[in-house]
């Protein structure tokens, strides 16, 4: 069988992704605090944010692991937080790289002695991978040390089958980015209007790039902006 397991996948992107691998026959398991409501998507709720997470789902992951001809794990899960560099609690900090990056490590670690020539690793950042805004920089911080993981993915991984790439979405109309808005008006043009299409992406329209990306190992070690191009100011 084919397998995904893919975290974060009870909202937006995420659910987005479970879905399309549904519909190309995979079996799908989601890793999140909330179940994902896609019929026929296998749920182990887990926070991943705590350390011990992985640990505390490792036999039941395990077993769909091990029964799979060809895994897709797409690190999807992720927290953006409203903090500065000179206001950024260590703890707080920790608490962002848990989830963004240990947890990911963790699940690499459980999931890579099962992956198979064929199978991928996908990992979800954002145009913040590559730059900077201000009052975000735990997710800054986080998006860039991600996109090091990939790299480092594809470099030690060479010669096993697997492949690796790291999907950049830009603004996609996610319930997170909705909370954001508000429902201010202003709030909203101004972030279509930083798109070349005038508009937010659709979920779907990064999943159906997430599907590509999963069976096309000359995207090995590629950090691809998903983003629908976006304007210069």
């Amino acid at each position: 069988m084919n397998l995904l397991v893919v975290t974060g996948a009870s909202a937006g992107i995420g659910r987005a992704i479970a879905t399309r691998f549904l519909l190309e026959g995979s079996v799908v398991v989601n890793l999140s605090r909330r179940p994902c409501t896609e019929r026929g998507v296998e749920n182990l709720v887990c926070d991943l944010a705590q350390p011990d997470a992985i640990d505390r789902i490792a036999a039941p992951l395990g077993a769909w692991l091990a029964d799979a001809e060809r895994i897709c794990l797409v690190h999807n899960a992720s927290i953006m937080r409203r903090d500065s560099i000179d206001a950024l609690p260590s703890e707080d900090l920790r608490a962002v790289l848990e989830l963004n990056l240990v947890a990911a490590n963790a699940l690499n670690q459980l999931a890579l002695p099962h992956m198979g020539a064929g199978s991928s690793i996908i990992y979800i950042g954002s145009t913040l991978a590559e730059k900077a805004v201000p009052g975000v920089a735990s997710y800054v911080i986080a998006k860039h040390a991600l996109a090091g993981m990939m790299r480092s993915t594809c470099q030690d991984l060479a010669g096993r089958g697997i492949h690796t790439c790291m999907i950049c979405p830009g603004f996609t109309d996610t319930e997170q980015i909705r909370a954001m808005i508000g429902g201010d008006p202003g709030t909203l043009a101004a972030l279509t209007g930083m798109s070349a299409f005038g508009r937010l992406i659709e979920p779907e329209e990064i999943a159906e790039t997430v599907a590509f990306a999963a069976h096309a190992p000359v995207l090995n070690g590629a950090l691809i902006h998903a983003n629908l191009g976006q304007r210069e100011r």
